[in-house]
């Protein structure tokens, strides 16, 4: 190994801050809105465009969304079936129930083949339990080897999106973290290193083959997993996953049990609908499929981890399991306005935007302060929704989480219910409710323009002008 190692860290931890305080320092950073910007106008452009080639672009939303409905409705018997495929062709399952069981099992299979570095395929899986954090700890070494994900480590930073995790760089910082840090994780970078995307892509090729050839383990997630025959499926357009895929000795694969689909006849939708509402193309440059192990040919060792992790939790719930259909594209990031601005570090997990919104809080609950803001982390406009290729209903599930926020509790939400109980009552009596309204109108000279209490909720907003007598009162002099 070239060069000289300094600290693995993993993906630093988020801030422990609520949308609305982390949001606010985001939207003033005119670099990062920048970045956004332009990145995620040009993605949803091209998505749109590529979308629009289908005359049956509607009619495999519906089909997909239906394989998954089908799909969670069945899940134990769905996994079940593909527990006995993948044993069947050489491969041996794990179940996890949480981050630290999956953390456990990986770094055991590691140390068990005696190696102390690991080659991983971009996942959000392993990002969601930390996995780099915990294989570290163990005195072993994850490589990131997508070349968004290689500019996020190398940078001790955090992803900001699901497909891009680097989009809120730009080329220049991209090039001056390859200068500052590559020769600390290994081949350092090339002298006189330009910010032109072919100069960046070859140092990032040269810096990760020398990982390639030496790796022994490869860590991976996988979009889909079919039951039917027990292959796991991963979409990539660098080459760098099947590099991962086929040189090292052991793989091992982190994926969350929603991931499976009954049959190789399901995979068909997706593999024409997540191209295009991901990278915006008609199919990806790598798709990868593997199915336990041959002699002779890829991995010698196979094993899947099946990830629990809060999603039976969310499977319970009627209106927000829908978030379990997700296939990761990020089509909904791209066209939300709320992500633009802040970007994706203001969500406070490895799952930003309108699908972060509403997937962390149901796989990490909403007791915290950070999951409990995310519902709130959005206008309602409804434009994650239509686009969408599996047709979640994002802003459904958003009001739904409101609704238990609220039920939680805390001091606002306890004075909400405590107006909303005294509300009820007046309107109950509509004698007390016709005084209560005289009094009003003769005294609304003296009303505040601004509601008080209410904090930055009423920055800006006024109150309406009242009358100067109640509508009952006006009705019956005029009409009665």
């Amino acid at each position: 190994m070239s060069g000289t190692f300094v600290g693995m860290p993993a993906f630093p931890p988020p801030p422990a801050r609520a949308f609305p305080e982390a949001a606010h320092d985001a939207v003033r950073d005119e670099t990062l809105r920048a970045n956004l910007r332009h990145a995620t106008h040009t993605i949803r452009d091209k998505r749109a465009a590529a979308v629009a080639e289908l005359a049956d672009w509607q009619e495999l939303r519906e089909a997909g969304r239906r394989i998954k409905d089908h799909t969670l409705r069945h899940l134990d018997r769905h996994l079940v079936r593909l527990e006995e495929s993948v044993t069947a062709a050489g491969g041996i399952v794990h179940w996890a129930a949480d981050a630290d069981e999956a953390n456990r099992i990986v770094g055991d299979l590691v140390k068990a083949t005696g190696e102390s570095e690991v080659v991983k395929v971009k996942s959000m899986a392993t990002q969601e339990i930390g996995l780099n954090e915990a294989l570290a700890a163990e005195g072993i070494h994850a490589y990131e080897t997508d070349l968004a994900e290689l500019i996020v480590q190398l940078g001790d930073d955090r992803p900001s999106h699901i497909l891009v995790p680097a989009i809120h760089r730009n080329r220049g910082e991209i090039r001056d973290i390859f200068r500052e840090r590559m020769a600390s994780w290994g081949r350092p970078a090339p002298d006189g290193l330009t910010d032109t995307p072919a100069d960046l892509a070859e140092a990032a090729r040269l810096h990760l083959r020398e990982k390639f050839l030496r790796a022994k383990v490869a860590i991976s997630g996988a979009n889909f997993m079919v039951a039917e025959t027990g292959t796991l499926v991963v979409f990539e357009s660098e080459g760098n996953g099947r590099m991962c895929l086929t040189l090292p000795e052991t793989l091992i694969s982190v994926v969350g049990i929603e991931k499976v689909v009954p049959t190789w006849q399901d995979l068909e939708v997706f593999l024409q609908t997540l191209p295009r509402s991901s990278t915006a193309e008609r199919m990806n440059p790598y798709t990868s499929m593997w199915t336990g192990t041959t002699d002779g040919d890829g991995p010698r060792a196979f094993h899947l981890v099946l990830l629990d992790n809060g999603r039976t939790d969310a499977l319970a719930d009627d209106i927000g399991r829908q978030a379990l259909r997700c296939i990761r594209c990020s089509a909904c990031l791209n066209v939300c306005p709320v992500y633009e601005r802040a970007g994706g570090h203001a969500y406070g997990s490895v799952y930003p935007g309108p699908i972060g919104a509403i997937l962390s809080p149901q796989l990490r609950g909403t007791t915290s302060e950070i999951d409990a803001s995310l519902p709130y982390a959005s206008s309602l406009c409804g434009a994650c929704y239509e686009v969408c290729p599996v047709a979640i209903d994002i802003p459904e599930v958003l009001v739904h989480l409101r609704e238990k926020v609220a039920d939680q509790g805390g001091r606002g939400h306890r004075l909400e219910k405590a107006a909303m109980k005294a509300a009820s009552w007046v309107m109950d009596h509509p004698a007390v409710l016709a005084a209560g309204e005289r009094a009003a109108a003769r005294t609304r000279a003296l009303h505040p323009k601004r509601p008080p209490g209410a904090r930055a909720w009423t920055e800006s907003r006024d109150l309406p002008e009242l009358p100067e007598e109640p509508f009952r009162d006006w009705w019956r002099k005029n009409r009665a």
